[in-house]
């Protein structure tokens, strides 16, 4: 079988996050502009790979003041750096599924490293008769490594903004179907 293109269907996906907030709460978010696609190769897992494109303008925490804020100059910069990727280097397969996958993070125009633990969700035909497939990952960064430094010290010890976040995907793709070679 060759490799095939799965569209994310971002309608029926999630990209968000959480962290800390007055060091006692998590505050979430979403980002709701977003793209990507998987090259699926079903032969050999490990020869997959993704690409995701996120808008940072649109980040939703439910709370505009703190999205305008988050899209500033003090976090995102969202006017100098309208968009982050990721862009996946090796993928990690275990017991026949995904297991991990390792690649490129970029936020504010710098780049890491960043390993997302993946769940399989298998694989399912929609009444229209496209396949699809699903996943879940997750991965903790820190922002501080991406030149989102801003934070202020609070009245009895700790900072207003943590610097872990956690990032959870919930991807649903449509499948291509496959071309001859």
């Amino acid at each position: 079988m060759a490799t095939r293109t799965v569209s994310i269907d971002t309608s029926h996906s999630h990209v968000g996050f959480s962290v800390r907030h007055l060091m006692i709460s998590k505050v979430r978010g979403t980002f709701g502009t977003w793209e990507g696609t998987i090259q699926l190769d079903e032969d050999d897992l490990a020869k997959s790979s993704v690409e995701v494109t996120i808008q940072v303008a649109s980040v939703d925490t439910k709370e505009e003041k703190r999205d305008a804020h988050l899209r500033s100059a003090d976090f995102f910069d969202a006017e100098q750096h309208p968009t982050m990727t990721f862009k996946s280097r090796k993928v990690e397969v275990e017991g026949g599924q995904v297991a991990r996958v390792v690649g490129d993070l970029t936020i504010r125009g710098t780049t890491h490293e960043v390993t997302l633990e993946v769940e399989d969700l298998g694989k399912s035909k929609d009444p229209w008769g496209n396949e699809r497939v699903g996943y879940a990952a997750k991965t903790r960064i820190n922002r501080t490594d991406y030149g989102l430094n801003w934070n202020q010290a609070l009245e009895l010890g700790g900072v207003l903004v943590g610097e872990k976040v956690d990032i959870e995907l919930d991807l649903e793709g449509i499948v291509a179907q496959a071309k001859a070679a």
